[in-house]
């Protein structure tokens, strides 16, 4: 799935209220807003990929057991 970034949405606003101002985007007012709305981002893609990695765990441990039991019943 996309990744949803809601926990963010506040600095997505801010930053776009920011952009509306040409004279501060143009001369880095927005540099600040920027850095705190990648810092956001980054830390929900972190999270978003260790809940991945654990799900995928879970799969590949469901996956070897079948092939486990498999196994068993051709023995």
């Amino acid at each position: 799935p996309y990744l949803t970034f809601t926990a963010c949405k506040d600095f997505i606003d801010a930053l776009e209220a920011c952009h509306a101002d040409s004279w501060l985007k143009f001369t880095g007012g927005c540099n600040n807003t920027k850095i705190e709305l990648n810092r956001c981002l980054h830390a929900q893609s972190v999270k978003q990929a260790a809940e991945n990695r654990e799900k995928a765990k879970i799969r590949r441990d469901r996956t070897e057991q079948a092939w486990q039991q498999i196994r068993e019943e051709q023995s």
